[in-house]
This record gives structure tokens, sequence and C-alpha cells, in this order.
């Protein structure tokens, strides 16, 4: 039998880049021999939305922790402690049956759950965020208290597990050099044969309709650049807590017949390849799978140097632009710079394209099957 590995998240129903990295890696794990378990807490009986190898098992607890997204601070609180102590007791039951080499948490609600746990089994922690996502969340009040516990106590956990990946170096640096610490980017979910042609006169966006991608920023730039470029579109797939609001401003902006709210699709590859340039003005993030994507793709990239991750993927100048946090007047210059100019839009494409080389899936994956080994080791 190959190595057991369990991975712990709240669901894979979701169409975000974290949902989409752990199809490719459990994927990959399955035709390499590996035995592969997924543990989620909120699936509710929902398919994944990215497609899963059938020798995947999958196992749901049924804690459903979004069912608290409603309450206020107290009742979260109390009912958030309360689904601890029964996830807890389900996932040990679970862990202590299935015998696996290594357990993964994805830093998810198990995280401070996995490495209580005395199955045997050696215990990684992964994140697919920045260390500093919570102070991020433009919270007031009681919440922004809340927020930094939770930032502090990061930390605290972290420091539980055998091993602790994140995505970037420079976010390895936020981590106090923590001795176990390693640094494995994601792998690049596809590299289509043909690369998009960049001549089509569209912008594309790609993320969760939150507060993290910064899309109430990405429509105020793109209705500074309208007047100029009245014949392109942009087209935003996602879905998420936000859309209400954000097609609001898209009639209130008066760019309506510009601009588009897609839903997520399974073959975003094709829409990268229908495109001419990506987008991307989120608040925080760990290493964007977009911009990974939209690379392979041979898109020309513009994105916010938030912390972490497109300072990893775009060289300024070379595959696209880096624009400092919240400078929308640079990031619409910049964007017109480029819809302005198919020759440096190829140009950037071309060099994305030859540098999504460094995310290849079996340069990325041979990093996790050398620790997998490592870590059983020790």
């Amino acid at each position: 039998m190959g190595i057991k590995i369990v991975f712990c998240i709240a669901g894979t129903f979701n169409s975000g880049g974290m949902e989409r990295v752990l199809a490719n890696k459990a994927n990959y794990l399955v035709t390499k021999g590996y035995e592969v378990c997924i543990v989620t807490t909120d699936q509710k009986a929902r398919l994944p939305h990215f497609a899963m190898d059938s020798r995947i098992v999958h196992y749901d607890l049924d804690i459903n922790y979004l069912d608290l997204v409603d309450k206020g601070l107290i009742g979260k609180t109390i009912g958030y402690f309360r689904k601890q102590k029964t996830h807890f007791d389900r996932l040990n039951t679970l862990l202590c049956t299935l015998k696996a080499d290594i357990v993964i948490s994805m830093f998810d609600h198990e995280a401070n759950l996995v490495w209580k746990i005395k199955d045997g089994s050696k215990k990684i922690l992964e994140i697919h965020f920045s260390r500093f996502k919570r102070l991020q969340y433009g919270r007031k009040g009681l919440w922004r208290l809340a927020d930094r516990w939770r930032n502090r106590r990061d930390l605290q956990i972290a420091k539980r597990y055998d091993r602790f990946v994140v995505l970037t170096q420079e976010d390895k640096a936020y981590w106090e050099n923590l001795s176990h610490i390693q640094v494995i980017p994601n792998a690049n979910s596809f590299r289509p044969d043909e690369i998009s042609s960049v001549g089509e006169k569209r912008v594309i966006a790609v993320g969760r309709l939150s507060y993290q991608k910064g899309f109430d920023d990405l429509l105020d730039i793109w209705a500074s650049v309208l007047p100029y470029f009245p014949d392109w579109t942009l087209d935003i797939f996602g879905e998420g807590e936000l859309k209400e609001m954000l097609q609001s401003r898209i009639d209130r902006l008066g760019i309506g017949e510009n601009t588009h709210l897609c839903m997520p699709v399974s073959h975003i590859q094709e829409e990268y390849g229908r495109s001419a340039i990506l987008v991307m003005t989120s608040r925080y993030e760990g290493l964007p799978m977009a911009l990974l994507e939209a690379q392979a793709c041979g898109l020309p990239l513009l994105a916010y140097a938030c912390k972490c991750g497109p300072r990893d993927i775009i060289n300024d100048g070379e595959n696209g632009f880096l624009i400092g946090e919240g400078d929308k007047t640079e990031f619409a210059r910049k964007i017109m710079l480029l819809m302005g100019d198919i020759s440096m839009r190829r140009a950037m494409g071309k060099q994305s394209r030859l540098l999504s080389q460094n995310f290849s899936e079996e340069r990325i994956m041979s990093e996790w099957e050398n620790l997998f080994k490592n870590i059983i080791k020790s």
C-alpha cells in the first residue's frame, strides 16, 4: 500500500483557489500511488466544484460552521466553541480509525485540533493566505480585537505542527523564522497547448466576490477607463456574498453594458484564452491561482502588490505590472497602457508563458513528495 494522506478542509464545493489547489494535488497524488482522503466539515452533500479522481475517499463530519455566519459576535463565539468540541470528537474518532501516515490541515477550522490528535500520523499545516490576513479584513470594534487575537493565535498554532508550509518567501519572513517552516508554491492548474492571442478587447478577473478580492476598487478603475476604450469589456468570474453590492455599483457607475459578473466555470482556461489582460485588485492573497492560470495562458498580468504572492509571479515591466496597494489612478494608467498597445500585450504575454514554467506541476509536486518522504523518516 502507498503512503496514506488525509487533507482537512471546510469544503470542496467552492470554486476558490484553495479548493482548486487541493483538487490538483489530490488528483496528482493518487495517480502516483498514494492513498488520499479528504475530510470536510461543511460539505452538506454538495459535489466538489473541481473534478476529483474516483479513488479519492471523502468524509464529511457534518459540523457546518457556515451556519454561524449570520450570528452576532457573542452568538458566533459560543456556537463556534460548541462546534469545535464536536469537531474534535468526530475528527479524533475518524483519524484514529484511518491510521494515516500524514494528516494535512489547510488552516481551516481544524487547524487548532489536528495537532492534538494522537493517531500516530505526522502533522503538516499549510496556509493559503498571508501571515496578516486576519488584520486585513477591515473590521472594526470588537471584531477588530477578535481578529488581532486570532492573528496572534495563528502563530502559536503553527508552532504545534511537525512541518508548516507557506506559499512564498515573502510570507515566510513574517512568521518569526520558525525552524520547521518550508516554502512550496502553488502549481499551475493547467498548461494549454495554445495561448491567448491577446487580441480580444476583453479584460478578465477571477475570484470570489468578497471583500478580500477588492472588486469594488476594480469597478471604480474600470469606470475611469471606459470613456477612453468604450469597445472593451470587463468580465469578472466568481460568486460570493458581495454579488448584489457589486452589481449595484456597476449600475450606479453606469458601466453595465461593458461589465459583467459571470458565474464560475469549470474550464476557466478557455475564458483566459479569449481575453487580453488579467487584472487583480486583491487586498491580501497567498499565491493567487488566477495569476498563475492566466500566466500559463499567456496573458499580461496587472495586480496590486498586496501581501502575498503577486511579487512572486509578476516581474514588473516584464510579464505585467505591479501597482501600489489602493493606487487606483496608477492602476487605470497601466491598464490603459496595455489596452492601447497590442505589441506590449503580446511581448508580456509571451514572457508570462515562459515564466509559468517555474510553477509546473512536476516541479512543485516533487517538492511535496520529498517533504512527505522526509517527514515520515524523521
